[in-house]
């Protein structure tokens, strides 16, 4: 699925609803709730928070899903297009960050 098939299959589901799409600090404050819900799974798997005993294992896949489905929740509602946005921000880290990193052997 491409963001723009991802961003068409969101607004389709919203659209289905009244109310539609959050305002925007509403979805702000939705994608920290969310990024948070990540870092507790990134703490808990790889910190020193270890999970309540009995606390069932979380899915860092699904949590990240989360988090896309509100970034694209706000890229619809404002009308960016994330696959030509994506594209630009991968054209800057690719240039700008060419010979940053150390190159993996062939």
């Amino acid at each position: 699925m491409t963001l723009s098939d991802a961003q068409r299959r969101v607004d389709a589901w919203i659209s289905q609803f009244e109310e539609g799409y959050f305002d925007p600090l509403t979805n702000m404050t939705r994608l920290a709730e969310e990024v948070g819900e990540l870092a507790r799974e990134v703490n808990h798997r790889f910190g020193q928070k270890t999970k309540k005993p009995g606390e069932a294992e979380g899915d860092m896949g699904m949590e990240m899903a989360d988090i896309l489905f509100v970034l694209i929740c706000m890229a619809n509602r404002e009308g960016i297009d994330l696959e030509d946005s994506f594209a630009r921000m991968m054209a800057k880290v690719e240039g700008r960050d060419a010979k940053r990193w150390t190159r993996k052997r062939e």
